[in-house]
């Protein structure tokens, strides 16, 4: 190894070592934002995801829905199988001097101070919800960082239909698209839109979202890229519905779906299209790139 690399190595190891503040800052972990920013108009508990004495990604958290607003990470290409899902949980959210280390839940009783904190996996066991990656496993290369995408602070209750049906597609449609033309760095952060007039609740304890929401930002993309996808970079977008029912002025439905995937329909559009529908349902300005990725 390189001594400039090293110095950086043992440098990063002594500041992970020496926080206690992988939750309330997104200071340690502003490499998965464009720009080094995060994401404009939402209020909530920054955590700097870490696994393994490593960050892998971002996510703000809301401590009285007990699950996320949006995680933040840098794509990188899949290799591998898809790890076997170890669900972990944020010791910090419950102990704030604990460990910042995404714990496993093991067998038996779960510390009742974590379970006020956050979700656990009673929450979705026996409920009619997944669990719903927002940072997929899928858009990570390493092992490792696949693995560490399975913590319940970085999943939100969503229908079966759709996190195996439309929203995978678009999952698999990102990951197809920047492995062939991002050259760069793609900056993807993947948020809800919680429902506007009277909050749902999985088991009166975690919020339900109405909808899903995506979008990256690759600044630096190949210029011959076909014309079916000139509208896709530098900046994508795309809201998928997580309830049949709700109603189709976001995103519409394809009456001609196969019926188990009906009303869970995904509308890609611009960057600007996703932040106006945000400003209308969050009553503030939503900003997700910095200058728009510009």
């Amino acid at each position: 190894m390189k001594m400039t690399g090293l110095c950086t190595s043992l440098l990063l190891l002594a500041s992970i070592s020496a926080s206690v503040a992988d939750v309330g800052d997104f200071i340690p972990c502003l490499q998965f934002f464009y720009k080094s920013w995060p994401p404009k108009g939402l209020a909530g508990t920054p955590i700097c995801q870490r696994y393994n004495n490593l960050y892998q990604f971002a996510t703000l958290y809301s401590r009285p829905r007990r699950s996320a607003w949006f995680s933040a990470y840098l794509y990188s290409v899949p290799t591998g199988k898809r790890p076997k899902a170890s669900w972990k949980y944020e010791p910090q959210l419950a102990y704030p001097s604990a460990d910042g280390n995404m714990v496993p839940f093991l067998p038996g009783p779960v510390d009742m101070n974590i379970v006020e904190s956050q979700a656990v996996d009673l929450d979705y066991i026996n409920s009619t919800y997944s669990r719903g990656h927002l940072n997929p496993s899928l858009h990570h290369q390493t092992y490792q960082s696949r693995s560490a995408t399975f913590t319940l602070t970085n999943v939100v209750p969503q229908k079966k239909w759709s996190n195996d049906g439309p929203w995978e597609v678009l999952e698999l449609t990102v990951n197809k698209t920047l492995a062939a033309y991002c050259l760069g760095e793609a900056y993807i952060v993947t948020g809800i839109m919680p429902y506007q007039k009277e909050e749902h609740w999985m088991k009166n304890r975690v919020a339900v979202p109405e909808y899903l929401w995506s979008a990256y930002c690759c600044p630096n993309y190949n210029q011959s890229i076909p014309d079916r996808l000139k509208d896709a970079f530098p900046t994508f977008a795309a809201i998928g519905r997580n309830d049949p029912n709700s109603t189709e002025e976001i995103v519409p439905i394809d009456k001609t779906a196969k019926k188990e995937y009906r009303g869970y329909d995904v509308k890609q559009m611009s960057l600007d299209s996703l932040e106006m529908y945000l400003k209308d349902r969050f009553n503030t300005v939503i900003s997700v790139f910095n200058e728009q990725c510009g």
